[in-house]
């Protein structure tokens, strides 16, 4: 006798952008979840959904009107907007999948947080990279502590935004390279020193004439029974993509992970990382009490590292044998 299929998960994407299709690419390959409608200021970008019948709406409100019973929302708007509708949403009793940055101001990670508690409602913050195939597999060989990480997110952001110029605004990306690029590469950190908390010791950045952070150099240590060190490297005029993890092992070895392995094409990474935020989704709609979303941590990092940058200060790093600083 063949177990009975339970009924697909109803959602809505919410923000039509350059990243939306691999959520959408995601919802359709997974049994597991239903696109119930679709949300975006731009009737150009609703047209061909509702041309395939997919009910769609200029505002989020009118579709939680009319789609009392969903089981998510996925946001994929400009990162000022995160907070504002993940607000909505969480106050609605909508559980939320978001892409970093969880918002653009640090004050909003708590308040989010305690708003998603206070509702009883999963707040999921999406950090694609972590789902990376060649990540996992450096992963899952690790036999001793990491005492070093390194992570590179290099790529000419110009090449990327497609449509979406709020990208090089710094006011609407929340700075640049630091604030949109940062928080997956803080979480990469912390995913290979089994989700540590961080603290930023130095910080680097360069900025554009417009204000927008082009390129960073980020040091940061963790504390506990395993201290390491770490640096995140960024770059938005960088030609070509090269995103990887470089491990420096307790006994000095290094490990590395290139993150675009096996998947040449442009942003064809992303098509299977983005399947996995999309169960990852799924386990935190199962089990709320068992997801720890980053997402605040991460932002408090963000502006870790532009208060240090812009003023100078530092903070004492705890001590890693130096082989591992090499």
């Amino acid at each position: 006798m063949s177990a009975r299929r339970l009924p697909a998960r109803r959602v809505a994407v919410i923000g039509l952008g350059v990243i939306s299709r691999f959520y959408l690419a995601a919802i359709e390959a997974d049994p597991a979840f239903e696109l119930a409608a679709v949300c975006d200021l731009d009737e150009a970008a609703l047209a061909p959904h509702r041309a395939a019948g997919t009910p769609a709406y200029r505002d989020h409100h009118a579709l939680l009107a009319d789609h009392p019973e969903l089981a998510g929302a996925v946001l994929t708007v400009p990162n000022d907007a995160h907070a504002p509708l993940c607000r909505d949403l969480l106050t609605a009793g909508v559980p939320v999948c978001v892409e970093k940055p969880l918002a653009i101001d640090p004050a909003d990670g708590p308040r989010l947080a305690a708003l998603a508690a206070e509702h009883g409602t999963p707040l999921f913050t999406a950090f694609h990279r972590r789902y990376n195939t060649p990540l996992l597999e450096l992963l899952a060989g690790l036999d001793q502590p990491v005492r070093q990480v390194r992570v590179r997110y290099l790529e000419r952001i110009e090449e990327h935004v497609g449509q979406d110029r709020w990208y090089l605004d710094p006011a609407r990306c929340g700075g640049g390279c630091v604030a949109d690029n940062g928080p997956n590469a803080f979480d990469l950190v912390r995913r290979c020193l089994g989700e540590a908390e961080l603290t930023v010791t130095r910080a680097e950045i360069e900025r554009d004439a417009a204000g927008l952070d082009r390129a960073a150099v980020i040091d940061l240590v963790a504390e506990g029974p395993h201290p390491a060190r770490a640096r995140v490297e960024l770059d938005w005029s960088y030609p070509g993509e090269l995103k990887d993890v470089r491990l420096v092992m307790a006994d000095g070895t290094v490990r590395q992970a290139d993150l675009l392995a096996g998947h040449p094409g442009f942003k064809e990474s992303l098509w299977h990382e983005y399947r996995g935020i999309l169960t990852a989704f799924g386990a935190a709609l199962d089990d709320p009490s068992a997801h720890r979303d980053g997402g605040a941590h991460a932002l408090d990092l963000v502006h870790a590292a532009y208060r240090t940058a812009d003023t100078g200060a530092t903070h004492p790093a705890i001590r890693v044998p130096q082989e591992a600083a090499r």
